[in-house]
This record gives structure tokens, sequence and C-alpha cells, in this order.
């Protein structure tokens, strides 16, 4: 499982020019779901997504979670983010789980997050997005579930 965290001021997702989904301040969060990845392993990925101490306290210094500072999140599936671009030029989606699996993590995933996150939204799974943000720093984070294990 990847996820690329962004630290935003506000992000959105549009499907068909209107608004799925929005937050304020929090993490947009693109979420990939590969063959092997499972319940044990999003567990993992969103302890260590929600757990992330990224925001600036009252020194500047990264010190604060989503929680600390009432963040919200957006999550976003992004089945590229397992892209294989080794060969050649044009990008293999080998490693990428099957759609109704992804789609079945992914749910999971973004539920396990809403246990505990009061402000979670969420874009469509499958469908064509717009994602806008303004990402502050920029801050952006990647994380794999291969370095968790």
């Amino acid at each position: 499982m990847r996820f690329v965290v962004q630290v935003v001021s506000k992000s959105d997702v549009k499907i068909h020019g209107e608004i799925k989904g929005s937050i304020g301040k929090g993490f947009m969060v693109l979420v990939g779901v590969g063959q092997e990845d499972d319940e044990a392993i999003a567990d993992k990925m969103v302890n260590k997504l929600l757990g992330l101490r990224i925001f600036p306290d009252e020194n500047g210094k990264t010190n604060l979670s989503l929680a600390d500072v009432g963040g919200e999140l957006l999550m976003i599936s992004q089945f590229t983010l397992y892209a294989d671009c080794r060969k050649g030029n044009r990008p293999s989606f080998i490693r990428a789980g099957a759609p109704e699996e992804a789609k079945r993590l992914y749910e999971y995933v973004v539920d396990k997050c809403r246990e505990r996150v009061p402000g979670v939204d969420t874009g469509e799974f499958g469908a064509d997005m717009q994602v806008s943000l303004v990402n502050e720093g920029p801050f952006t984070i990647i994380l794999d579930s291969d370095d968790l294990k």
C-alpha cells in the first residue's frame, strides 16, 4: 500500500465539474493499493498516517499531528502509484491491486480513518477526478507499506 501525503490548507476533488469532496487544513492523501495488501497492512498504514507529526508547532518545528491541529483528510484512490516505469516508456500497473479488492481495501482505509478523524472526505474509486490543493510548505511524504514491515 502506498500513500502520498500532502499537508494542505485546503483541497477538493471534482467529478464531472462538481465538487465531490473538500477539506480545509489537513492532509490530502493519494491511496494506492497493491496486489499483496490486506487489512493488517491497511491498519499499519492508517496508524502511521494518523500518527505523523508534520504540522508546525509554536516554534515552527514539525511536531504536531493531524489530531493536534484539528485537521481533516481528503482520501483519493490512485492505482497509478503502482506504476512500474523500469522498462520502456509505457508504465506497467501489474503490481496494482485488482480493482474489486483495491476498492474494498480503499474503503476499509477510509472507514478506519473515519473512526478517528471527524472530517474525512473522499473522491470516487475509479472515477476520472480533478484534484485541487494548496500544499503548505510544500510538505509531501510518501508512505510505503514495504517500509513498515
